[in-house]
């Protein structure tokens, strides 16, 4: 028995190295479909080599793969699994064809429904859940089996003892690893994010300054100019359209300044009311315009080093993409959330817009990528490098046609 045990869990470990090996390192849209295919060999390998007891009886692991991919992918992932579940075990044959189909049936239509849940929860909690999850189908199959069997002996105690701890122990070790593969992608991405936030720190401070220069002395020039009286009106309309065009530049050039490092004379130490709230009054005319809802919440007792510029002009950044999000769809609501939570302020910036796709959120910060057809994207890169500087990190939730939610964690001093 013991051998064939280890060889399950052979069987179940094979989609978690081949990811490691292969996909891990890889942005692939066809790295879920190949998860799933691996799930459902390793399913059937499972069933095709199941454990026996001394005893006699027989059970395998065919819901540790099933209910795994259940919960991270809901329905449209397992089902293929429910699908190869079926038909290899009527292919199998046997006693319990028809109670085995019954079971099967009611765990895909059951343990899906936690999938969204389930992927809001934090690593730890998951893990918990999943190995829950496991040990309730696991007794809920051997109850089924203990009515049908009418007499129980010692025998089928001893069986419920072994299938008990199996499915939750290997269910446990499964999510453990998974959760450090997951936490290893995050890390990496995250650490890759703030070296690409530093070098364009540097780029911006250097370069910013040294344009900064001649375009001011280019900017008083043609001022002095406009004010010539030896000028004709069309010449003196040029001078004018070349000021609105240098005051243009000189907007980009301190959007690249604010991706600097933040100035000693900005800093404070404070609980960011002030900025929330400066933030919110100065956006609200321009909600009110496209028929926007401001909702706003502040709970926070935590303070923070900071530089206030970056993190005014940070909020209202996100105010205003929140806010032009909803523009298509006629107006909406913005919700303004800061509270706390352990030892880290939250701030919570949701929006009821046009959404956006898992490629468009992974794309979010990167230089010079914006989801609007006018945006240079410098606004999402200076939010990101904004939050890096205080060391925070930032998570999206989005959907199509239904919103976005930007929640920031920002470590308290």
């Amino acid at each position: 028995m013991f051998e064939i045990l280890l060889l399950n869990f052979l069987f179940l470990l094979f989609p978690v190295l081949t990811v490691v090996i292969f996909f891990e390192n890889r942005a692939n849209p066809y790295n879920g479909k190949v998860l799933v295919l691996m799930s459902a060999i390793t399913m059937s390998l499972c069933i095709a080599k199941p454990i026996q007891l001394e005893m006699g009886f027989i059970f395998d692991l065919r819901y540790v793969p099933f209910i795994i991919v259940a919960l991270f992918g809901g329905y449209r992932s397992v089902f293929p699994l429910f699908v190869i579940l079926n038909i290899y075990r009527f292919y199998v044959g046997g006693e319990g064809m028809t109670q085995s189909f019954l079971f099967s049936t009611v765990v895909f239509v059951l343990v899906p429904l936690l999938s969204k849940s389930f992927i809001k929860l934090n690593s730890k909690r998951r893990i918990i859940w999943a190995s829950v999850i496991s040990g309730l189908t696991m007794g809920c199959y051997l109850i089924i089996l203990a009515l049908i069997m009418g007499k129980l002996e010692g025998q089928f105690w001893n069986l419920t003892l072994v299938a008990l701890i199996t499915h939750v122990g290997f269910m446990c070790i499964l999510m453990i690893l998974m959760e450090q593969i997951i936490a290893n992608i995050k890390n990496r991405e995250r650490i890759l994010q703030s070296e690409r936030l530093n070098v364009v720190s540097e780029l911006a401070a250097s370069v910013s300054h040294e344009i900064r220069n001649p375009l001011t002395v280019t900017s008083g020039f043609l001022q002095l100019l406009s004010k010539s009286t030896t000028i004709t009106p069309q010449e003196k309309g040029y001078v004018d359209l070349s000021l609105l065009e240098l005051n243009r530049a000189e907007k980009i050039v301190t959007d690249y300044l604010s991706l600097a490092k933040p100035q000693s004379e900005n800093m404070v130490y404070a609980n960011l009311q002030a900025e929330a709230e400066y933030t919110k009054d100065i956006i609200t005319p321009y909600a009110i315009i496209h028929k926007v809802e401001v909702e706003y919440s502040f709970n926070n007792t935590l303070n923070k080093n900071y530089d206030k510029n970056q993190i005014q002009q940070c909020f209202i950044n996100l105010y205003k993409n929140g806010i032009e999000a909803m523009k298509e769809k006629g107006g909406g609501t913005l919700s303004i959330t800061i509270s706390e939570r352990k030892q880290n302020i939250i701030i919570r910036i949701g929006d009821t817009g046009i959404g956006m796709t898992k490629e468009e959120i992974s794309r979010l910060g990167k230089p010079y990528y914006s989801t609007k057809e006018e945006g240079t994207g410098l606004g999402m890169l200076m939010v990101y490098s904004t939050v890096n500087k205080v060391k925070g990190v930032i998570e999206v939730e989005s959907e199509k046609g239904k919103g976005t939610t930007f929640t920031i964690s920002i470590p308290a001093s």
